[in-house]
């Protein structure tokens, strides 16, 4: 069993009946966190696909999700539905930890434009765009560069990732006005699902490797 915060159960059923188990708790672990924190800015697409982002950004050990109201996103969310759409993808999140084993359960925050989250003025010592502009640098060279330095790898990282058709130019200038570098995804444009995996998989792969 786990919690989501670290601790990890191993229990013994004592009593059960239609619905409901009783058990034993016999031992306890409290595993560590990971030493970085990925923040995804994930616009919200169409359909059910933002429950999949959700379920492989939690697998790829994602940190926070924060769903995005981009101008060109189809859904768009009403202030009084936020909240129950909001809870219903943290269920997704709590359902991935359960499946792939992950003591801590990212947290979905309610759905923003990246305006309001700017607004936030929140910090990230890497903070990441995917882009389909020229220019745009290999994720690889962004992570040698903070390494070059501060002579160690990032604590805490964000990615925007965008919609279909991507964000906005005024938008794309908002985010890179607040800090963030534009990646490249490679040659092909990819769906906003497929980018989201991409990232999340390349950064991994940078902040797990070994020195």
């Amino acid at each position: 069993m786990l919690d989501g915060e670290g601790r990890e159960f191993v229990g013994e059923i004592t009593a059960y009946d239609r619905d409901k188990v009783s058990l034993r708790i016999t031992e306890k672990r409290s595993l560590p966190a990971q030493p970085w924190q990925i923040t995804l800015l994930q616009a919200i697409p169409k359909g059910k696909l933002f429950e999949s982002i959700i379920q492989k950004a939690t697998e790829l050990g994602v940190f926070r999700i924060v769903p995005l109201l981009s101008e060109r996103v189809v859904l768009h969310v009403k202030e009084k539905q936020a909240h129950g759409k909001t809870a219903k993808w943290q269920q997704t999140a709590i359902e991935a930890i359960k499946q792939c084993g992950s003591p801590w359960l990212p947290k979905v925050e309610l759905p923003q434009t990246p305006r309001q989250f700017l607004a936030g003025q929140e910090t990230f010592e890497l903070p990441l765009i995917a882009s389909l502009q020229p220019g745009a640098s290999h994720p690889r060279q962004c992570f040698r560069e903070f390494q070059r330095q501060h002579a160690r790898r990032p604590k805490s990282i964000c990615i925007w990732i965008g919609p279909e058709g991507d964000f906005s130019p005024e938008e794309i200038a908002l985010i890179q006005s607040g800090g963030a570098h534009p990646i490249t995804l490679g040659p092909l444009v990819l769906r906003t699902e497929t980018a989201a995996i991409f990232c999340l998989s390349c950064l991994n792969y940078e902040l797990s490797a070994p020195d």
